[in-house]
């Protein structure tokens, strides 16, 4: 299968965090947004709910909510991988 580069831009602390979660889960941050892409893919939607309260929230609650998602399916997101 043929793969293709993705740029994407996010705020520098954001990626580090990420980085380190998924170092962490034993994956690149581009493995996991590999995975969300699949999973998106596979269920034909946003795998996660994304309410406007989220959005207002701080980033500090944005990454405690995307890590306890993260770890919670971390089993699911290595099935997806294989």
């Amino acid at each position: 299968m043929a793969t293709v580069n993705v740029t994407i831009r996010m705020d520098e602390n954001l990626k580090k965090q990420a980085d380190e979660l998924f170092s962490d889960l034993g994956l690149s941050l581009s493995a996991a947004i590999t995975m969300f892409a699949k999973q998106a893919v596979r269920e034909q939607r946003i795998p996660f709910e994304v309410t406007r309260n989220i959005s207002m929230a701080s980033d500090q609650t944005i990454a405690s909510i995307s890590e306890a998602l993260i770890k919670k399916n971390a089993e699911a997101y290595r099935e997806l991988a294989k």
